[in-house]
């Protein structure tokens, strides 16, 4: 319940104490993984803070209604390429039972979702197709797939009654791994990325592609900086989530 909400209150804290110290410094644009990308919205200066704050507090609340109403899973897979991991959720899935790739985190590290007897299927498929290692995680909603459907009506109502405005950097979208510059394609995104892909390996590669070489991350840990690491090992990666991170950037 309040876990989206800290992760959300930290990152846009971190960004603003960035801001405030080096106020001449503007992104070339900004991108977050999944619940990562309202706190990228509200960097870019599309979402206010308290309009965010209340749409992450209602996402945790839907997703958690949706895990109770239509229980699934969702699992990490080790060292299989998106094609065959996408043919092998095909073959896992049948017309009552659906698994697909939810999050691809980057080369050889995707998190696929869905039914759970789907979700088994498709990890004795993915080890069948030369896995190095196929766990379930530890949640019982399966987020970023069709069992997400009970509530996107209310998700969509929620986004629409948010103060969503033009970006003023732009946001690399999770859905598409392409920039958003208005506030309807920001507002289709946040409401498809509900039960679609998130494309982070492509997002990151579109930026790479765009001339960006430096990131930097605003809020708990580095996880996405391990995974920008893993998709271009060329790139200068930088942390930004507390105090020290603050102190070794003035130093």
């Amino acid at each position: 319940m309040n876990t989206q909400p800290a992760l959300y209150i930290h990152a846009v804290a971190a960004w603003r104490t960035f801001t405030t110290l080096y106020p001449d410094a503007r992104p070339a644009t900004v991108a977050g993984h999944s619940l990562g990308e309202l706190s990228a919205l509200t960097a870019s200066g599309a979402l206010p803070f308290v309009d965010g704050l209340r749409l992450v507090r209602t996402r945790g609340d839907l997703m958690k209604r949706a895990g109770n109403i239509n229980p699934g899973g969702m699992a990490a897979i080790l060292g299989v390429d998106i094609p065959t991991l996408d043919r092998v959720c095909a073959e896992a899935s049948t017309g009552e039972e659906v698994v697909q790739v939810a999050n691809d985190n980057c080369p050889g590290q995707v998190v696929i979702s869905g039914h759970k007897a789907a979700l088994e299927r498709a990890m004795v498929g993915a080890k069948a197709a030369g896995a190095k290692r196929a766990m379930p995680l530890a949640v019982s909603i399966a987020a970023h797939s069709p069992l997400m459907d009970s509530i996107q009506a209310e998700w969509n109502a929620a986004v629409d009654a948010c103060g969503v405005g033009t970006p003023l950097i732009p946001v690399v979208g999770n859905v598409h791994a392409s920039p958003l510059l208005s506030a309807d394609d920001l507002r289709a995104d946040i409401k498809a990325q509900m039960q679609s892909r998130v494309r982070w390996t492509e997002s990151v590669q579109r930026m790479v592609g765009s001339g960006i070489n430096t990131f930097v991350e605003a809020g708990s840990g580095e996880v996405l900086l391990g995974l920008v690491k893993r998709i271009d090992p060329g790139t200068n990666r930088l942390m930004l989530g507390t105090p020290q991170d603050f102190m070794a950037l003035e130093s």
